[in-house]
């Protein structure tokens, strides 16, 4: 029977650093291979014959996707691994010293996570999460731009958009018309931007249109609740990966960042907020709370118990938001599994 060899791999964009640990941490030697098919494949030949490899991979959403699609295609055991903590770099810092600290901690014992289930559908949910993160974030600045330009702008304009909010005057700003007077400059620049903000208003609109076609295919449960948009199912189902990766509702809890932190002191006995875990999970679990802390019978009776009990409006939402982490890890363990090679 071959013996269990730890393999800590530090990933880079064109390149990725494995080293090899025995069951006692000895060093078994190290490899350099490019980040593409040819080095995944030797990497894997080359821990292949040191015995039966468990990789710990550095990036598994990022450099090491690749590698981590390979791997698991390939049948072997990938646990995912943070970056080295600031404590465990102050004897130096290289690529080598990365990897054997990623092989250590498989070695230790330390309770590694799977990778999230990566490919097919979940990657092409989060594809479209990011697109329109950054669509949002962009109307968002041009909505602030078309603001400055109104107030800095000549009285005689600022009066056609006095009242209106950001839609309303980006509207009202598309259909302005070129001048030749003193207000030329102004009123293209006031054009140009609300075009920019009905164009990124459109592809928000149609990104939309994709997260509802496809979570709808994926988990229709999940849209049937109140409150749960197909942005927040999107996320809940990216965020949550793989079902076999959760644990237990209290690790999904952690990774939303809705589990209690002590923060107690002497007679004082309280939690605090988390501010780890997953803070896109931790945003929509906020917005699903929301809108059920205002629509939905039992949560909106819920939250008002939780006020009577001399908990602030902002504790309130915390418990909510920790029951709410329960009560979608029970309907996501039930997501079909989609691996990372799909």
């Amino acid at each position: 029977m071959d013996s269990m060899v730890a393999i800590g791999v530090d990933t880079h964009r064109d390149s990725h650093v494995a080293v090899a640990l025995d069951g006692l941490g000895g060093d078994l030697g190290s490899l350099v291979v490019g980040a593409d098919s040819s080095g995944y494949a030797r990497l894997w030949q080359w821990a292949s014959e040191l015995g039966s490899p468990l990789f710990a991979v550095e990036g598994t959403g990022s450099y090491g996707a690749g590698l981590t699609a390979f791997l698991v295609a390939a049948g072997g055991e990938v646990f995912e691994c943070e970056r080295p903590r600031r404590r465990d770099c102050r004897k130096g810092k290289s690529d080598l010293i990365d990897a054997t600290l990623a092989a250590k901690r498989l070695l230790t014992g330390e309770p590694l996570g799977r990778p999230r289930g990566g490919g097919g559908v979940r990657d092409d949910l989060r594809l479209l999460l990011m697109e329109r993160q950054g669509a949002v974030r962009a109307r968002t600045a041009a909505l602030n731009g078309l603001q400055a330009a109104i107030v800095t702008g000549p009285d005689t304009l600022r009066t056609r958009f006095r009242g209106l909010d950001g839609k309303q005057a980006a509207k009202q700003a598309a259909r302005l018309r070129s001048r030749t007077d003193e207000t030329a400059v102004t009123v293209s620049v006031l054009r140009r931007i609300a075009l920019r903000v009905q164009h990124l208003d459109r592809e928000i609109d149609e990104l939309d249109r994709q997260l509802e076609t496809i979570t709808s295919d994926l988990v229709p449960a999940l849209l049937q609740e109140c409150g749960v948009g197909p942005v927040c199912a999107a996320q809940l189902v990216v965020s949550s990966g793989d079902p076999g990766r959760m644990r237990s509702e209290a690790s999904f809890a952690a990774l939303a960042g809705t589990s209690p932190v002590q923060a107690s002191s002497g007679q004082t006995q309280r939690h605090r907020l988390n501010r780890g875990g997953d803070r896109q999970l931790n945003r929509a679990l906020h917005i699903i709370a929301l809108h059920r802390s205002r629509w939905h019978p039992d949560t909106a009776a819920y939250h008002q118990r939780l006020l009577a009990t001399g908990k602030t409006p902002r504790e309130a939402r915390r418990c909510i938001k920790r029951q709410l982490a329960r009560h979608f890890y029970n309907q996501l363990k039930t997501t079909p599994p989609l691996n990372l090679t799909q």
